[in-house]
């Protein structure tokens, strides 16, 4: 059975309310050119996410589990279409193939392929420099098929990184992050910055811990970054706000979520790791955030439609002290 999930008891309760809102109506997006409107400056960014999304192998993609979830971010993007997807690796199974996406990725996730933003996962480079991966999201995936960039949306610094490299192909990413976020906390001393890849620093699942990515942290967090979004392990895992060494830090550690429930096969937890506040792995489902000037709202949303399992809200780190780096 799965650890049922636990909210803090001060939350905004305006989280529930903006979660179910988001998910009234239903309407059908046009396809992958489908023109998206960029959210402003200063302007509410509602985004998506979830990683190990399209798996075929035994079924087609009408009725495959990334379908589904598929069908609940659209129901989402049909009350904002500036809405951002965020695309949290093993975006395809089993070995990120060309065929992979076009049969099963496509027809699914593929119908926000203008708003997405890609972490490829260890999957895509089941095939020797993930071809499928880099051929089909393009210059969406960063420059020379590094797998890393970042993007100004909103109020927010958003950073997708490749957990996949190993050195020197690693210290040039981390020296790029640490340059990356200088200039980012130059610019805006007191914004929100939000960092995904694929495999999660801290989690209770199967893979559990995953220590080289232990150089990342530590660079976000130096500059009171607020948030990383994961994958890998098949469930849904949300921590509270902690450092690089697994210590409880309100205000100055991140925030982790990982999402890996987004259409493959559902894993069990392991044992239980510290600070892990909750965990979901009996449905498919995606994460909602809600990012603001100042802070964020979240939600793990279940594919049944039925009410989030997983709510809250916070202020970002540098906001929070009135501190930059």
């Amino acid at each position: 059975m799965p650890r049922a999930p636990r909210s803090h008891r001060s939350l905004l309760k305006t989280s529930l309310a903006l979660s179910v809102a988001a998910l009234a109506g239903c309407a059908s997006l046009a396809g992958r050119d489908t023109a998206v409107q960029a959210p402003q400056e200063g302007a509410v960014v509602l985004l998506f996410a979830a990683g190990d999304i399209a798996d075929c192998r035994r079924t087609t993609a009408a009725q495959s589990g990334a379908a589904r979830t598929a069908a609940l971010i659209e129901r989402g993007i049909a009350n904002d279409p500036s809405a951002l997807v965020l695309a949290l690796g093993d975006t395809t199974y089993p070995a990120g193939l060309p065929a992979e996406f076009t049969t099963c990725y496509a027809p699914t996730w593929g119908r926000f392929f203008a708003q997405t933003l890609p972490a490829p996962g260890n999957h895509e480079y089941y095939t020797v420099g993930a071809p499928g991966y880099f051929g089909y999201f393009g210059k969406r995936a960063g420059e020379d098929q590094r797998g890393y960039y970042s993007h100004d949306v909103g109020a927010w610094h958003i950073v997708s990184l490749n957990s996949n490299l190993r050195p020197p192909q690693s210290e040039a990413q981390i020296a790029w992050l640490r340059d990356d976020l200088a200039k980012t906390r130059a610019r805006d001393p007191h914004g929100c910055v939000l960092a995904f890849w694929h495999h999660p620093y801290y989690s209770s699942g199967g893979h559990g811990n995953n220590p080289h990515m232990r150089a990342a942290w530590q660079a976000l967090q130096d500059v009171k970054a607020d948030l990383v979004l994961s994958g890998h392990d098949h469930g849904y895992e949300r921590f509270a706000p902690q450092d690089a060494t697994a210590n409880l830090a309100a205000g100055q550690g991140m925030r982790q979520f990982v999402i890996g429930n987004g259409g493959a096969d559902l894993t069990p937890f392991r044992a239980t790791k510290p600070n892990s506040l909750a965990q979901d792995n009996s449905t498919h489902g995606v994460l909602r955030m809600s990012l603001d000037a100042t802070g964020y709202q979240w939600a793990f949303l279940p594919v049944d439609g039925s009410a989030p399992r997983d709510i809250g809200a916070a202020r970002c780190n540098a906001s929070r002290t009135g501190a930059g780096a």
